[in-house]
């Protein structure tokens, strides 16, 4: 066999490497930016795969409102969820049927805000809730801008309008000053969560590293042969705080603030979830980042039905033998950590998959 043929043969053998693209690459300060990250393709899990892969019930979550918070407007969102549920067979959500509801920050269905580049981040947040409970409620609370001070009010009108459980795709590294905004993220008896962080080990993302937020992380979710595979995606963001004190019920060694993530699911865009948009693509794409595993986590917590539980991180913590543990895989990239437990996910707590991932509703 001659140089050339052999080297087409190799190259035909090695997969081509995987394109993402950052929905909203920067934001300004004082303001968060959305942590979805997109890829072409058809080939990203459905809802069967997701409830497959976490041994998650086809039912449940009747009575329970899930809110997702964004920043500006997506026109398209109501209709390009009813083409997500029909093709996976998931009953329709609509305003007409009382299962979904857009409202701006103030809580009114208009005008909405204007456009804020986070069309395919709604698509997604709005998508992995149907996938985790199909029976759920859905309210899209959107904010005017990024503006953190906008996006906390918009988390207190979803919280007013009856939402149960709150997902919040979007963060900031933490800084002084940021704790202005926790109270708006403090809600006894409604679980708030919020993404991690899509940069790897690092300074902790805000409003995630929030005590009153469940902080999820993500992974690399993998199907085999033999069923699936799951290790610390390295994206998934991990840190300790510099300004939030450690809570109570936190009690990692080699960190003196709070930790984050307290749990995680799929992020991995080269292993993602399947989202139609039309809005800023031409329909089925794949997204990841920490974008997805939280109104994913959301979702599963409302398809338990306790969301009185979760006003912070804790019950995962006292349940954390009924997670999956997720061993193997690394956020640490410039930065390296040693292999410590903040960067590498290790048996029991480690910072990029908090706890683990869910195995049924055991631990929620």
């Amino acid at each position: 066999m001659n140089i050339v043929v052999a080297a087409a043969l190799i190259a035909a053998l090695v997969p081509a490497p995987v394109t993402t693209v950052d929905a909203c690459p920067t934001a300004p300060a004082g303001h968060a930016r959305c942590l979805a990250q997109v890829r072409a393709g058809h080939d990203g899990y459905g809802p069967a795969d997701l409830r497959t892969a976490y041994s998650l019930p086809s039912t449940g979550g009747s009575g329970q409102t899930v809110a997702v918070v964004d920043a500006g407007d997506d026109q398209n969102a109501e209709a390009d969820l009813a083409v997500y549920r029909s093709t996976y067979g998931l009953p329709a959500c609509t305003t007409a049927n009382g299962c979904f509801r857009k409202v701006n920050q103030r809580g009114d269905a208009g005008p909405p805000p204007d456009d804020q580049g986070w069309a395919v981040e709604i698509a997604l947040d709005i998508q992995m809730v149907s996938a985790a409970c199909p029976a759920c409620h859905i309210l899209l609370v959107e904010a005017d801008d990024p503006a953190f001070a906008n996006l906390a009010a918009a988390v207190d009108t979803a919280v007013r309008l009856g939402a149960t459980e709150v997902s919040n795709s979007y963060g900031a590294t933490e800084q002084n000053g940021i704790d202005q905004f926790q109270a708006a993220y403090r809600h006894p008896g409604v679980a708030v969560l919020a993404s991690s962080g899509d940069d790897g080990y690092g300074i902790p993302s805000a409003p995630a590293v929030f005590p009153s937020v469940i902080a999820v992380g993500g992974t690399s979710l993998t199907r085999t042969a033999k069923g699936w595979t799951e290790s610390a995606w390295a994206g998934a963001g991990s840190g300790c705080s510099a300004y939030v004190p450690k809570p109570a019920w936190q009690h990692d060694a080699n960190c003196p603030g709070r930790m984050t993530a307290d749990v995680a699911a799929v992020a991995d865009p080269r292993t993602g979830p399947a989202v139609y948009d039309t809005h800023d693509d031409g329909g089925w794409i794949v997204v990841g980042g920490t974008s997805a595993s939280s109104p994913y986590l959301a979702g599963v917590i409302a398809l338990a039905g306790h969301p009185e539980r979760f006003s912070d991180a804790s019950y995962l913590y006292s349940h954390a033998n009924q997670l999956h543990d997720v061993v193997g895989g690394t956020n640490a990239r410039a930065t390296s950590c040693g292999g410590d437990y903040q960067c590498t996910a290790v048996r029991g707590y480690d910072g990029p998959t908090g706890n683990g991932t869910p195995h049924g509703l055991a631990a929620f």
